[in-house]
């Protein structure tokens, strides 16, 4: 029996159009309107290409989008003077420095200068440590995507075996945290795990954010798991996610596809964090 499919671009849509309608409340009652800063540097298409989708959404939920693109020779005081001003700007609630950065940035420098009550990315230390306290703050936008897709599923978290598959910043430990303070137990799996499909076989919930095509194979896939794939990689001219998409489909209960799964709830999170954001700084 083939795995039902968590489509991320169908959740995606019906959460937005709820963002629409909070944001269009917001203004109607505070005469206030939400906005986002998105900062682009230098001219990676893959980046181009997030960063025009970003926008769509903010103008699908009515957020309005500052766009700043500068060229790949800007410097680091260049770009945090830019980020310092933002931070002071009441007009920003959020602040997006697009990853990656050109070669010569220190993208850890970079992020730790946005004010964390902007940091709509939820990459900035604060808001990392809020999330490892339990302690709310603004979430990596990728793995609350996850979580999002994991309910829709209609599994409960809580008391059930969860493993990860990568330890990222940014997506790997953030999301581990997020199952953890779900009530899952949770087991992070990385390039030095031994034996790693004996340790997947035992998951109720798999998440997938290891950056390698069809790394993930239905024997390392428990009956009926919640199987999450994060990856986007390109093979043979055509997108791949993590999971060996065709075989595993076979085995899990639930399976969300690449592309339409992950994707589309990550940029839906970030138009989340921003209106939180907003309602935070107006508090």
């Amino acid at each position: 029996m083939s795995a039902t499919v968590l489509d991320g671009k169908a959740l995606s849509k019906k959460l937005r159009e709820g963002m629409a309608e909070e944001v269009a409340l917001i203004a109607k009652e505070t005469g206030r309107q939400i906005g986002l800063a998105v900062i682009l540097v230098g001219e990676d298409p893959a980046s181009t290409v997030y960063v025009r989708n970003k926008i769509r959404a903010c103008e699908e939920v009515g957020v309005r989008s500052f766009q700043y693109r500068l060229p790949a020779e800007t410097t680091q005081d260049e770009l945090i003077t830019l980020i310092r001003k933002l931070n002071a700007d009441d007009e920003v609630n959020g602040i997006l420095v697009q990853l990656p950065l050109p070669k010569g940035l220190n993208e850890s420098a970079v992020l730790e200068e946005i004010n964390y009550e902007k940091d709509v990315d939820g990459f900035h230390e604060r808001n990392a440590g809020k999330l490892f306290l339990g302690n709310g703050g603004l979430v990596a936008c990728t793995p609350s995507g996850c979580m999002e897709l994991i309910a829709e599923s209609g599994v409960s978290v809580s008391g059930k075996r969860a493993v990860v598959i990568g330890r990222s910043n940014i997506v790997g430990k953030p999301m581990a945290m997020l199952l953890l303070n779900a009530n899952a137990t949770v087991t992070v799996c990385h390039s030095r795990t031994q034996n790693i499909a004996e340790v997947t076989r035992e998951a109720d919930i798999l998440v997938a954010a290891v950056g390698r095509p069809n790394f993930v194979t239905a024997d390392m896939v428990k009956p009926g798991a919640v199987v999450i794939d994060v990856g986007i990689n390109r093979l043979d001219g055509k997108l791949v996610g993590d999971v060996e998409y065709s075989s595993v489909s076979e085995v899990a209960g639930y399976i969300t596809p690449v592309p339409g799964g992950v994707g589309p709830m990550t940029i839906t999170m970030l138009m989340k964090n921003t209106i939180l954001a907003a309602k935070q700084q107006w508090k």
